[in-house]
């Protein structure tokens, strides 16, 4: 196995490892069935699916800029801040129940991943466009978290 293949599946296996490990914590949790949803709110079944091809997605994007020695601590940094904010929202929304807080921390990895996609174009362009699904469904998420919380408080 090539170099570039171990760096690629080790990038991708991260992501995934993590919302993984968080998908475990929170199963027990989830209450998303029994709440009150605005509309366009997706079926309970399409987030593990999106989540997995999100981080996918993420893996692979960073993937691409480690396999062409692209990487700096700058976004390393952004990478692995976001991917731990990412990791600790469902903990904040499902386990903890603190939807206003989890709307305001969501935002704040919406920040980030702007943040993130601005550091990747900077080496890579195609490393940062295959982040643009994962901040459009973070926006989406933010979008049905306001929404879940005020029609459930």
């Amino acid at each position: 196995m090539s170099e570039k293949t171990k760096t690629y599946i080790k990038a991708i296996i991260i992501p995934l490892l993590v919302g993984g490990i968080v998908g475990l914590l929170i199963s027990n949790q989830i209450d998303y069935n029994s709440l009150n949803k605005p509309p366009l709110a997706p079926p309970s079944s399409l987030f593990p699916i999106m989540w997995t091809v999100l981080y996918f997605l993420m893996g692979l994007s960073y993937g691409i800029l480690d396999s062409n020695n692209l990487i700096t601590t700058r976004i390393n940094n952004i990478y692995y801040l976001q991917l731990g904010v990412n990791a600790l929202w469902p903990i904040a929304f499902f386990i903890l129940k603190w939807r206003l807080f989890a709307f305001i921390w969501i935002l704040l990895l919406v920040v980030l991943i702007c943040i993130m996609i601005y550091r990747f174009y900077e080496k890579n362009k195609t490393s940062a466009y295959l982040q643009i699904p994962y901040l459009i469904w973070t926006a989406f998420a933010s979008y049905l978290n306001i929404a879940i919380y005020l029609l459930n408080k």
